[in-house]
Parts: C-alpha cells; sequence; structure tokens
C-alpha cells in the first residue's frame, strides 16, 4: 500500500475516483483548494465572506494529521514507532489505530495495515510480472505481517512483537482527514459543506444555492481521452471513499482482465475481478477504510459483510471481457452513466 504522503502526481491515479458535479463556487460558496497529505484537497462551503480563520484551520488539521500520520515525516509519531521508539501517540493516532483495529476484526484480517511489506515485496506495477517469493522469505514476511502483532499499549505507546513491523494508515488516515476537515467546519458553525481529501468525500447539509444535496461521481474504471464516470449519487451528511487498481489490470490468454492483489492473511497474491470499490459510511474515515478491504476480500465475502452492516453501503465494479458490471448493496443509491 503506498503512502498516503507521497507525491500526489505520482501516486493521485490510486485515489477514490470520485469527484464534485455541478458545484462550481457561486456568490455564496468559498472554495478552499491546494494540495496537502501528498494529493490535492478541495473544500466548498457557504459563506458570503472571504474567511481567512478557515483557511488556517485547514492548514493545521493538515500539519496535525502530518505530525501523528505521516510516514514521509521521519519526527511524525508513526514514523518513530516504526523506527522502534517507545513515544507516546495523541488523540488522531489513538482513534485511527482503535478503529484499524476494528475493521481488522470486522473483514477478517482483510484490512491490515502492515501489508506493506508483503506488497512491496511482489513488486506490483502496471507492467512488470510479479516477482516471486520463496518459502522462506514468505515466512519472514509472513512474520512481520499481521495487525494482531501491534497493540495500543495501556501507557499510550504501541507495542510491536517484531521490531520490524511497519505500520502505515494510508488506507484510512486521508478519510481520517476528511473527517477532522469536517469537523473543524462544524466547530466554526457551518452548515453546508463538502470536503474533499484526495477524492475521499465528506458532505453536510445541502448545496446552498440548489436546496438540493451534493452530487457527487464515481469515475468509469475505463478511462478514455475525455473523463467518463461510472456512476453519480446524492451525499448528504456521508463519507464517500473508493478504492481501486483498475488502471493496473493485465489481460489473459483469453482477453479476461484480473488485477492482482495480496491477501494479508497468507501473503498469497491472488487474481481479482473486482477493479474498484465504493463506500458509503457516516464518516469517511470507516468508508476510506472497508473500501481497501473490499479490494482484497472475495465478492461474495465482502458482500455478505456490506449487507450485514447497519449505514454502511457499497458498491463494486468488476472486469468483465469487454466491459464492467456495477453491483451495489440496496442502500447505494446512485444513477448509472
Amino acid at each position: 500500500m503506498p503512502s498516503i504522503f507521497r507525491d500526489f502526481k505520482k501516486f493521485r491515479f490510486i485515489a477514490v475516483a470520485a469527484i464534485f458535479v455541478a458545484c462550481q463556487p457561486d456568490k455564496t460558496l468559498q472554495r478552499a483548494q491546494g494540495e496537502a497529505l501528498g494529493t490535492t484537497y478541495s473544500i466548498l462551503y457557504a459563506d458570503v465572506r472571504a474567511n481567512e480563520t478557515v483557511l488556517d484551520s485547514i492548514d493545521a488539521v493538515f500539519l496535525r494529521m502530518n505530525q501523528s500520520m505521516s510516514t514521509y515525516w521521519p519526527n511524525s509519531i508513526i514514523s518513530k514507532i516504526n523506527r522502534g521508539e517507545a513515544i507516546q501517540t495523541d488523540a488522531d493516532f489513538k482513534t485511527v489505530f482503535q478503529t484499524a483495529q476494528q475493521l481488522w476484526q470486522e473483514t477478517d484480517g482483510y484490512f491490515d495495515p502492515t501489508v506493506g511489506a508483503l506488497v512491496n515485496a511482489y513488486g506490483f506495477g502496471p507492467a512488470q510480472p510479479l516477482a516471486l517469493i520463496d518459502d522462506k522469505a514468505m515466512d519472514s514476511l509472513l512474520n512481520i505481517t499481521g495487525f494482531h502483532r501491534v497493540s495500543l499499549l495501556e501507557n499510550g505507546t504501541v507495542g510491536k512483537e517484531n521490531k520490524n513491523i511497519y505500520v502505515d494508515f494510508n488506507a484510512i488516515a486521508k478519510g481520517y482527514a476528511v473527517d477532522a476537515l469536517a469537523k473543524m467546519l462544524k466547530s466554526l458553525g457551518y452548515q453546508n459543506y463538502l470536503v474533499e481529501v484526495g477524492g475521499e468525500l465528506f458532505a453536510n447539509g445541502i448545496h446552498p444555492e440548489k436546496k438540493q444535496p451534493w452530487r457527487v461521481a464515481i469515475d468509469h474504471p475505463n478511462q478514455k481521452e475525455t473523463r467518463r464516470f461510472i456512476a453519480t449519487l446524492p451525499l448528504e451528511n456521508q463519507g464517500l471513499a473508493s478504492s481501486g487498481n483498475y488502471r493496473k489490470f493485465r489481460t489473459d490468454e483469453n482477453g479476461n482482465k484480473f488485477v492482482h492483489t495480496v491477501n494479508p492473511k497468507t501473503g498469497k497474491s491472488i487474481k481479482s475481478n473486482i477493479l474498484s470499490t465504493s463506500v458509503l459510511a457516516p464518516n469517511t474515515m470507516l468508508a476510506d477504510a472497508y473500501a481497501t478491504a473490499l479490494m482484497a476480500m472475495p465478492f461474495e465475502k465482502g458482500k455478505t459483510l456490506m449487507e450485514s452492516l447497519v449505514e454502511v453501503e457499497a458498491l463494486w465494479v468488476l472486469a468483465a471481457k469487454d466491459s464492467v458490471r456495477v453491483v451495489a448493496t440496496k442502500g447505494f443509491v446512485f444513477e448509472r452513466q
């Protein structure tokens, strides 16, 4: 799993494929946008003023995220933990850690923030063949993989069974950052806003001019010169996140498309016809983590899990020989494009 804090120009193609639809700023909408956490962000909120307090508060939230969970900041909390230092975690780290632990359990281990060593060992990429991992190397990798091997101790530090275990919250922290920005806007008294970081979204209230829910779109996996969407949907008081590796698919001798995914429980690389997943949830942190887990889980297993959850809905884009198939849980209301 590449870190969410990397150079966005290199890695933005794996971000969530959701964008704003018909939300151009007008006389009451302010847009704050820029680059942060290795990606881009755009925030729309209703205000007739150019509010500098909002801009300063946005910067403060991103600074908090980097100081806590950026694997590219050498003095961040997570970087020090990965180096084996006994350091006190902060409230942001604890919240993300505890949620990751919950998701690891709910997904039967398919959501795992320690899987990065396995992914890197396989050498995943859009063209190169997968590296072969012998049994000895696999055993070594599995010894440093598994979220059950790390724990949040009572004194606020993180314990690791093996000093080489590397924790990376890239599959959940970006969603958490979206939620933190949304909470910040709410604390300043705003009621209608749409927050987007690297494609991960949270919408509160309604579009103030249209008097309707904010509308967003999900990218079609087969992109051409003109950007296409596979679905649009309303978003109101919910988080939306997507995960996909459809730009890294391979084609077998029969013309079937598939992607390679690592099963963090076995360490094995498996073929999958899941091109992308999108999840609606009460907050974007949960949506982000579930969307990642669904990419690794067998489709039927993931669908059963999503159907068992309250206030969480999902949409899958599955590969077919000459097209794609869209499957969604009952509560995922969308318009096919």
